[in-house]
């Protein structure tokens, strides 16, 4: 073990419980005064190459529907999914092992949806944008080596924005044609979220692709952005499409 074998693999080979084995590993560098420095593959920490994709996919996801527990003694990434989109919870869990393999996957059912973790300290290095506090009452700004990943991957960015606070809908209306009341269609995206911050960050990208937007206001706050005009929803379509 001291070689570098895993636990579970030495759980295998003796039958015991994998807890035991740790417990014994535990017990080993104590005796031996060894400090455990637990091993990470941490993009920004071990400098390794990470799949840019799968990340600018999963940043979206997590400034609408995520958050990072960060305590002495619980670390982990959550990501909320509605379970009338089964696709969105398995496109989640693979963005998340895409980006940090290393790291177990796990699901739990909540009322309505499923929380996806992963349980690591490191989630905070990928995401700095974690802080005290709600999203929407803090600064969210992105660092450098951030805004060169959305702009080599924007529609990743903003599919993770639509799957998580985001929508596609269809409205209608009635008018009349030749003494006849007929029924139109259209399609439109809606994308809301309380941060100023992150409703101009959803903008700007949209903006990148060239899609046109407006945007909707309570008051004195902004609220919603739609996209509206029948050449940007179906550019909008070709790259996002409803959710699944």
């Amino acid at each position: 073990m001291r070689d570098g074998v895993p636990n579970r693999v030495v759980a295998d080979q003796l039958g015991v419980p994998i807890g035991t084995i740790g417990w014994w590993r535990y017990e080993d560098r104590r005796r031996r005064g060894e400090a455990f420095i637990r091993p990470t593959d941490c993009p920004k920490c071990t400098g390794r190459d990470f799949d840019h994709q799968a990340y600018a996919y999963l940043f979206g996801l997590y400034l609408g529907d995520g958050h990072i527990i960060s305590k002495p003694k619980q670390h982990h990434l959550s990501i909320f999914c509605g379970d009338a989109w089964p696709g969105l919870i398995k496109a989640t869990e693979s963005a998340i092992r895409e980006v940090m393999p290393q790291y177990r996957v796990s699901s739990r059912q909540r009322n309505g949806c499923t929380e996806v973790k992963s349980h690591t300290q490191h989630w905070v290095c990928l995401f700095p944008q974690h802080g005290p506090g709600k999203k929407h009452e803090r600064l969210i700004a992105l660092e450098p080596w951030q805004e060169a990943i959305v702009d080599e991957y924007p529609w990743e960015f903003i599919r993770g924005l639509i799957h998580s606070d985001g929508c596609r809908i269809t409205n209608w209306t009635t008018r009349l044609v030749g003494g006849v009341r007929k029924r139109y269609e259209y399609p439109r995206y809606f994308f809301t979220n309380k941060s100023e911050d992150i409703l101009c960050l959803y903008a700007d990208t949209l903006d990148i692709v060239g899609v046109e937007w407006t945007m909707t206001r309570r008051g004195k706050d902004p609220f919603n952005i739609s996209v509206a005009r029948k050449d940007s929803v179906a550019l909008m379509d070709a790259h996002i499409g409803p959710k699944y």
